[in-house]
């Protein structure tokens, strides 16, 4: 068991972060309220190759409910929804932005996450930027680094077996699967 708080096992899957920066970019409770209260997602670097990661990743949120919006620059339609060259070619309100680009990107995407008032910003597995991740800090948004945003929502759903992982959980008990919050 990691630092979580359920049932739910810790997913450290190698990172090269410190206790002390896990416990900043990596806090469970930030990732179960983030999941939570995210609807509409933006995926920069969505890739329009089923077997890319961002494809499996997005296409996974967007089946539990989620509103995905792929940013990538080739444009063209992914998962059925237009892509936009970039975050602030978007139009209307984003929860969430998830970046699948090189940790070198990840301060310019950051400066547009908080321009567009996005909540959070989540760099996914390997993507790590300090620069990127005090930026949004600073302005209010949640963080997340170097986590997987398919694994960590299978993990709260009580799912993530289902994709092979071993959790190291036997258990009757199935966890409380994250919604994705209404726009009404």
């Amino acid at each position: 068991m990691g630092p979580g708080s359920s049932l739910a096992c810790d997913i450290g899957l190698n990172t090269g972060l410190t206790p002390a920066q896990r416990r900043r970019y990596q806090d469970v409770t930030t990732i179960r309220r983030v999941l939570a209260e995210s609807r509409t997602i933006a995926v920069v670097g969505l890739s329009s190759e089923p077997q890319k990661a961002s494809q499996f990743v997005a296409s996974y949120l967007q089946h539990v409910g989620y509103r995905i919006v792929p940013v990538n620059p080739r444009g063209g339609r992914i998962l059925g929804e237009p892509v936009y060259p970039d975050l602030a070619a978007v139009p209307g309100a984003l929860d969430l932005v998830v970046l699948f680009r090189p940790p070198a990107e990840a301060p310019g995407f950051a400066r547009q996450a908080v321009a567009l008032g996005a909540r959070a910003l989540w760099l996914q597995l390997r993507i790590v930027n300090f620069e990127a991740a005090e930026l949004a800090l600073g302005a209010g948004l949640d963080v997340i680094m170097d986590k997987c945003i398919k694994m960590e929502h299978g993990r709260f759903a009580g799912t993530l077996h289902w994709g092979g992982m071993n959790t190291e959980i036997v258990s009757a008990r199935k966890g409380r699967l994250p919604q994705p919050r209404s726009h009404a």
